[in-house]
């Protein structure tokens, strides 16, 4: 990162359907509420089992495609996916099957991290799902930070939110963000907004 450009959270996701997208949304909203702090918002391509299939470098829509500088000259990540058998969605894994070289420079030590993720039912692996995506973050060195229960939200929610991380139950018709949920996701980026700042000092 350049001297002069400002510090900032990556918030790296993969969404299907739009509610994962929309978590990273409040969750930057809780970032960009920290002074010194901006939020970056970044998406991965799909993955194919056709080898000849190729995405665009830029995607139609939505957010831009993560690249390798996004995550190493981050100050913090936040990385989201919807639940795929309790397990992260393949694109997302992918993605970061292929950071060995920050891996090898150690560019992630100590840098705060935090995970997110929606599901269509209430108990279809949310727990599980952000476990699995906090161990790729440990295996970088990463500082691993969910949700304390000094937040109202978490012990009043009666859909998503986690200790282990922000949370979505989307059911079966795909609905938006309860006001819980929204507030355990801007509590959640600012939490890693602060704490970045603190470890850079």
């Amino acid at each position: 990162m350049s001297q002069c450009e400002q510090p900032y959270i990556l918030v790296l996701y993969y969404s299907r359907h739009g509610a994962t997208r929309d978590l990273a949304l409040n969750i930057t909203q809780g970032v960009e509420s920290v002074t010194g702090m901006a939020a970056r918002i970044r998406t991965v391509p799909a993955v194919s089992a056709v080898c000849e299939a190729t995405k665009e470098s830029i995607p139609s829509e939505g957010a831009v495609y993560c690249t390798e500088d996004d995550l190493r000259n981050c100050s913090g990540l936040i990385i989201g996916s919807p639940t795929r058998f309790g397990n992260m969605a393949a694109p997302l894994k992918y993605f970061l099957d292929g950071t060995t070289n920050l891996w090898l420079t150690g560019a992630l030590i100590n840098k705060p991290a935090a995970v997110f993720t929606s599901t269509a039912s209430l108990h279809g692996g949310q727990e599980s799902t952000l476990l699995s995506m906090q161990i790729p973050l440990l295996h970088h060195g990463m500082i691993i930070c969910g949700l304390p229960y000094s937040e109202p939200a978490l012990t009043h929610t009666t859909t998503g939110g986690t200790p282990y991380g922000a949370s979505h139950v989307a059911g079966q018709n795909n609905q938006p963000l309860s006001d819980n949920e929204k507030q355990l996701c801007m509590a959640l980026g600012k939490r890693v907004a602060n704490l970045a700042i603190k470890l850079e000092q």
